[in-house]
């Protein structure tokens, strides 16, 4: 073997690796809703679990990719245990199609038909495609497919150079000496698991296994036990990953680890004994690439059949060696482990927004509340309530900006540049509620009280601020449009409203019926209100502008408020249900 056939090496090596990342991370953002909808259905079923596994690792072609992201959704609180267990067992079966994929480079044969489902005759066509999708094409969808034809063409172009680079190996004595060595199982299960602990992918191995093979030096008998090795080496991904992370993903983390090590000692004894007692011929034959894509997908099947019954039994054994704390671990809102999956990412980004938006709208109605009936507790919630989403809006932007940084699609963009608008009106609901609860506090230390009609007109805009909240929170979390057009006709009445009370507190004032000490608070009250009303309606409009997939602010409401019917048709009845009366 040359130099030159070295560099070919390193060279086929690096596109291999390349391309499978490439097409990798396409395929993750191309597929990010189903990815989101797979989430969704997860149960306690062992079955469900499966099968999401092997889907999701089937679509990222990566079973440690897949295992890191199970590890992110524990340490969040997406996932349980128990749950998690059953996705890493279905990973491992899916990650077995990039064999099958690689497998077709040794397809050989004069028939034409036969001929065009080898990659070195369709691997350039897919290529010349996927070039033209990703160039002419401005729609993300559209060029995340062309980068999906270019890595997987990459990653075939990368394999064929491995495996004309080692070609010359099969002359070498040497070469066929080192993998009679690794004939000894141990020693192959060693082998497999160092390769695929280095470069962090048992798919990457296999590929290289399988370009090793086409020399015709590597036996069956030398393969299979490598085969088990990969399995193990591909742990280390998730245990590194799991490092600072909350107990319950430490042993999403090792269950991979013990299902793994443990499917690979039982199936490696059962080998051992095959090979002692039968001797079968066809394990000093040389391993094919399609042979090892099928002893890849048996060991895997074989492995979960074995396992998967004892879901249970390895849930109490991780429990066991990393046992409770002492006190509760308090979990992350969110972990950047998920940042490789957009789509997963925003979707923990939606369950952390929610939080905070309930927890600001239930501050701002306690505050409405403690103005005519003070309650010390109460005072103390909003409080809380207050600092906890200033932490919240903290760490969701900068995990949003973190996440925008990453190569999106056209709608998680959207939606990420949405939520980074949000968190910002959520805060300042929750800052209102604090200006309020103040004045709820001054109002009790000097013995401010409203008159019976003051008392009255109050109540009625606290209904009105109430009823937007709750229309903007119902568009934010549902996406109802309907509730999110009625905001702004009902942001127009409270505007109004506003204005027809702070006149009639002034006359109040004039005839001596309100003292100024109660004027000013009355003031501060409604500027407060009806800013709530103002950023409630800025989160309407976000939805608005996120459900039409543009970013201008308000541009729906700027429409509607001109051209539409049924604006003018909410406004009058929102008019007349808001309506002061004489």
């Amino acid at each position: 073997m040359s130099l030159f056939d070295i560099l070919n090496l390193i060279g086929g090596l690096s596109l291999f690796l390349f391309g499978m990342t490439l097409m990798g991370q396409a395929l993750e953002r191309r597929a990010g809703n189903g990815l989101k909808r797979l989430l969704g259905r997860l149960t306690t079923d062992r079955m469900a679990g499966l099968l999401t596994g092997m889907g999701v690792t089937a679509v990222i072609q990566s079973s440690s990719a897949t295992t890191v992201m199970v590890v992110g959704f524990v340490n969040s609180g997406l996932m349980t245990l128990s749950q998690s267990i059953n996705v890493i067992m279905g990973a491992n079966i899916g990650t077995t199609v990039t064999a099958w994929i690689l497998s077709l480079a040794g397809i050989e044969s004069d028939n034409t038909f036969v001929r065009l489902l080898s990659p070195s005759s369709f691997t350039p066509i897919l290529a010349l495609i996927g070039i033209i999708f990703y160039m002419s094409s401005k729609n993300s969808k559209r060029r995340d497919t062309g980068l999906i034809l270019l890595g997987f063409a990459t990653l075939m172009f990368g394999m064929q150079a491995m495996t004309e680079a080692v070609s010359g190996l099969r002359d070498i004595p040497a070469f066929q000496q080192l993998f009679l060595a690794f004939t000894n199982p141990v020693l192959g299960v060693l082998a497999g698991a160092v390769l695929t602990a280095v470069i962090q992918s048992s798919s990457a191995s296999v590929g290289i296994l399988q370009a090793l093979a086409s020399t015709g030096a590597v036996s069956y008998g030398a393969a299979v036990p490598i085969i088990m090795g990969q399995n193990i080496g591909t742990c280390v991904t998730a245990m590194l990953s799991s490092i600072g992370a909350n107990r319950n993903a430490r042993r999403a983390a090792l269950v991979h680890l013990c299902f793994n090590l443990i499917g690979a000692a039982v199936w490696l004894v059962v080998f051992c004994l095959v090979k002692i007692i039968l001797a079968p011929a066809i394990l000093t034959q040389p391993a094919s690439l399609m042979g090892i894509a099928v002893f890849h997908s048996a060991f895997n099947v074989l492995c979960t059949a074995l396992m998967l019954p004892l879901s249970r039994v390895m849930e109490q054994l991780v429990c066991k060696l990393i046992p409770d704390a002492k006190r509760a671990e308090k979990e992350k809102e969110l972990d950047e482990r998920l940042l490789g999956s957009p789509a997963l990412a925003l979707n923990r980004c939606t369950q952390v927004l929610d939080h905070m938006a309930v927890t600001a709208v239930n501050a701002l109605k306690e505050s409405l509340e403690s103005v005519l009936h003070y309650d010390s507790e109460k005072a103390e919630s909003i409080h809380t309530a207050e600092n906890e989403t200033d932490h919240l809006e903290d760490i969701l932007g900068t995990y949003l900006v973190k996440l925008t940084s990453r190569k999106l699609g056209e709608e998680e963009s959207v939606k990420a540049t949405e939520y980074m608008k949000l968190i910002g009106d959520y805060e300042r609901i929750a800052d209102h509620a604090v200006n309020i609860l103040q004045s709820a506090e001054e109002m009790q230390e000097k013995g401010i009280v409203f008159s019976e009609r003051a008392a009255e007109e109050y109540n009625l805009i606290c209904s009105a601020l109430k009823e937007i909240m709750d229309l903007s929170y119902q568009a934010f979390s549902t996406g109802d449009i309907g509730a999110a057009k009625k905001t702004e006709p009902l942001e127009q009445v409270i505007e109004t409203l506003k204005e027809e009370l702070r006149t009639r507190h002034i006359l109040r004032m004039q005839q001596g019926a309100c003292s100024v000490d109660a004027g000013f608070v009355w003031s501060d009250l409604l500027t407060n209100l009806e800013r709530v009303s103002d950023h409630c309606s800025n989160i309407s409009g976000c939805v608005l502008d996120s459900i039409g997939f543009t970013l201008k602010l308000h541009e729906h409401q700027r429409i509607f408020r001109n051209t539409d019917e049924d604006y003018k048709h909410q406004y009058k009845l929102f008019q007349e249900k808001y309506l002061l009366t004489a």
